[in-house]
């Protein structure tokens, strides 16, 4: 498992760098998930590996979002202004984001019903 975990760390490490020279401008974490979403798209022997260090990560993801919850409670003052305006981007976000990823599943499984239905 720890060789895992040093799998994805180094992945982060790789989306670090690339931002670093290239200057693009997003979060370097993505960067590194998407390449790790490429080296495991080809099948590397990295799968299995990282499979066991990421399933464990997730089991406790309460843990790794607790220190967000305390850091918007203890810095409160400093949103309360925007209160409105984040309650209206969090909930509408969320919404935008149901009826997308409703959409794409409707899609996605009709035209796996459709390539089902041509195969003898």
């Amino acid at each position: 498992m720890l060789d895992g975990l040093l799998i994805l760390l180094l992945f982060q490490f790789l989306g670090e760098v690339l931002i670093h020279f290239t200057g693009l401008p997003l979060p370097a974490s993505v960067v590194g998930m998407v390449l790790l979403l490429l080296a495991l798209m080809f099948n590397t022997p990295l799968t299995d590996r990282v499979a066991e260090a990421s399933g464990m990560l997730i089991r406790h993801i309460s843990l790794l979002i607790f220190p967000l919850g305390v850091g918007i409670v203890l810095q409160w003052h400093r949103y309360q202004d925007y209160a409105l305006a984040l309650a209206m981007a969090v909930v509408l976000g969320t919404i935008v984001t149901l009826v997308l990823v409703t959409l794409l599943l409707k899609v996605l499984l009709r035209d796996r019903g459709a390539v089902k239905g041509k195969q003898p």
